[in-house]
């Protein structure tokens, strides 16, 4: 993953209700949510407002959309939201060498 993408990434998740919808469709799992249902849970009022903010999720790579008949489910797209923990987590302490003296320990 590139520094660009990480942060137009962590930018979407930086709104609190982007984040809530978001962690709605992470604990949903591969099933996802039917639009009407996330909508609900999270306490959105207006359609409108969701979908704005769907949007920006799925303009990042972390969302993504399917029709299903009159249904349009949303569902969370784990390989990109491991991608992004990867990104954050990958060189934990590499200038700091803490991966050798776990090694030694």
């Amino acid at each position: 993953m590139n520094i660009e993408q990480a942060a137009k990434q962590l930018e979407a998740l930086g709104n609190p209700t982007r984040l809530q919808v978001y962690r709605m469709l992470v604990r949903a799992g591969h099933a996802g949510l039917p639009v009407r249902q996330l909508q609900e849970r999270v306490g959105i009022a207006a359609a409108s407002t969701l979908s704005h903010h769907l949007h920006r999720l799925i303009l990042t790579g972390l969302v993504s959309q399917e029709r299903q008949a009159t249904t349009l489910i949303c569902r969370a797209v784990y390989p990109a939201m491991n991608a992004l923990l990867g990104f954050l987590t990958d060189e934990c302490c590499a200038d700091a060498g803490c991966a050798s003296k776990d090694a030694a320990a």
